[in-house]
């Protein structure tokens, strides 16, 4: 998917993203787009690891840049973010993030995003479901 038009509007102003290090790249799948995030003070908790919800940000985040490419001129929010967190990551990792579109229907996007770490270990497991707000 290719997400280089949503990047740009993403990095242009200050945001969650960008205050967290988000990084958003493009795949060559059309339903799937990946996301990096160093873990570092700008989103560990006070006990080096990175927290729960930078993870769930990270997801919500992946999950918005996806769907606004799938839908040019279109808002698109998330509605329901859940997830389960399985390993820790230590301050100076990095994560991956991999959003997979489950369903994209006209006004709602599910998506199924799980993250690693550097060695490939699932971190977390998230489910996004975004809502596309046509514009006028």
């Amino acid at each position: 998917m290719d997400i280089e038009r949503i990047k740009q509007i993403v990095e242009a102003t200050p945001n969650l993203s960008t205050a967290l290090g988000m990084e958003f790249i493009s795949t060559p799948e059309d339903d799937t787009c990946m996301a990096r995030m160093k873990v570092d003070e700008r989103n560990r908790q006070p006990f080096g690891f990175l927290s729960g919800g930078a993870s769930l940000a990270l997801a919500e985040n992946l999950a918005g840049v996806a769907s606004s490419a799938l839908c040019p001129g279109s808002a698109c929010v998330g509605i329901e973010v859940s997830g389960s967190h399985v390993k820790a990551v230590a301050e100076g990792d990095t994560v991956t993030a991999r959003a997979q579109l489950l369903h994209g229907g006209s006004t709602l996007h599910v998506w199924r995003i799980d993250i690693t770490d550097t060695a490939g270990d699932l971190i977390s497991s998230v489910r996004v479901t975004n809502y596309v707000i046509k514009q006028k």
